[in-house]
């Protein structure tokens, strides 16, 4: 086998606008297939891509004997439970971040990956950049020395309201959403985890995500900075991102670490001991590269035996222990060590869960006025993300929408 089959699992905006068409420039991927809730759109999706099979269920992909891996773009509630069915059905899993929002889908997921032998990782793209293999080049060799603090800023506006990142329910949120990147680059230059930390966040008074965060990280004699917004910065295309590494005798800064929007030239800037304020001692230039199709391209030569850096789905574990901590420290007003938190941030979340592999998929049996004010059709499909009390969170083709269980009428679908 020259290269990996790949379907795509489900039709987020991501897949289309980003993923799918530098996946198709990748020598050893082959997009086989497409699934999503509506076979009209995989059917589209299909041909605007040139891709063999479309499928109307995510079922009927992973139950397609061709596939050997899964893209996983859906929205965050389904991550896990996706991941795991694609594995038990023999495939390989790229899940776009965060990976779980819970540790006890963690803790599932990684039961199902041991068991099965497939390989998973989290899709945080930014890592796949040359750029990150000279930093950590630059930071091992000792051309800055001790690596002594870090500031890390990421910012876009996120105003749609029916976005997902403006929903605590579905894991929005500046932390959630930003926060893992930050975190998963602070792990690239400490290569460690903090000992403890603490934060300030500002939350909006009307969905109650938090807006604006800022923390610090303790690493034992070693600190890091970060700020994360989803009400700050550009509101076009792509994040406003700033990257800086002081050391004991020099720093280092990247003027676009983390996820690309579009491929951009890109640059890092190095000042060693003979450097002054904030002029460089030397720059290197890095032309525009797709970090979509260098992520695939990995994952697929990963799979056909060659030898590749991956990584690890503990680190998504780690990630969520610091953004619970996080959380807890803006609440409490304090510093909190990651020793301390609890093992299981879930809550309700497993029950949602668990809900989820109990037969998830409903039709709508009359029109539902959901409570974001957005309508749902008869005879819409969806999946059952979660059971509030008063509201149930459901997805309909890809789109949570929140709604009043006095208003629901939903049934079992047929299949």
């Amino acid at each position: 086998m020259t290269k990996i089959r790949w379907g795509i699992l489900g039709a987020a905006n991501i897949a289309r606008t980003r993923v799918l068409p530098a996946m198709a420039l990748a020598p050893s991927v082959e997009l086989t297939a497409v699934a999503s809730r509506t076979l009209s759109t995989a059917t589209e999706w299909c041909a605007e891509f040139g891709i063999e099979r479309p499928y109307g269920s995510y079922e009927e992909l992973l139950a397609d004997p061709d596939i050997d891996a899964v893209y996983l773009p859906l929205p965050n509630q389904l991550h896990a439970l996706w991941s795991i069915r694609a594995m038990e059905a023999g495939k390989h899993v790229l899940c776009e971040k965060p990976l779980c929002l819970t540790t006890a889908e963690i803790d599932r997921v990684r039961e199902v990956r041991d068991r099965t032998g497939r390989h998973i990782e989290e899709a945080y793209v930014y890592r796949n950049h040359p750029q990150w293999s000279v930093v950590e080049d630059v930071l091992a060799d000792g051309t800055i020395g001790e690596v002594r603090s870090a500031h890390l800023t990421m910012a876009m506006q996120f105003l749609d309201p029916n976005d997902i990142r403006n929903s605590p329910e579905l894991g929005g949120g500046s932390l959630y959403d930003m926060g893992g990147y930050v975190i998963s680059a602070c792990r690239m230059i400490f290569g460690r985890e903090p000992d403890r930390v603490i934060a300030a966040v500002d939350r909006d008074p009307d969905t109650g995500v938090d807006r604006l965060s800022t923390a610090i990280l303790d690493y034992g004699g070693a600190h890091a900075a970060i700020t994360v917004s989803i009400r700050s910065g550009p509101a076009g295309r792509g994040s406003h991102q700033l990257l800086s590494v002081l050391g004991s005798t020099g720093w280092l800064r990247l003027d676009y670490p983390l996820a690309h929007a579009k491929a951009t030239e890109c640059h890092l800037l190095i000042g060693d001991a003979t450097s002054y304020g904030a002029v460089p001692s030397s720059t290197i230039t890095f032309e525009p590269v797709n970090q979509y199709t260098l992520q695939a391209e990995r994952f697929s030569r990963f799979l056909l035996g060659e030898p590749v850096r991956t990584w690890p789905i503990e680190d998504a574990l780690s990630t969520l222990h610091i953004i619970g901590a996080l959380i807890r420290s803006a609440e409490a007003g304090s510093w909190v060590r990651l020793d301390d938190v609890a093992a299981d941030l879930s809550g309700a979340g497993d029950d949602s869960a668990q809900q989820l592999e109990h037969g998830d998929r409903v039709v709508a049996a009359r029109d539902i006025d959901s409570t974001q004010g957005i309508q749902v059709l008869a005879g819409t499909e969806g999946t059952v993300a979660e059971d509030r009390g008063s509201k149930l969170v459901v997805f309909f083709e890809e789109e949570p929408k929140m709604i009043n269980v006095d208003e629901a009428d939903l049934r079992a679908s047929a299949d």
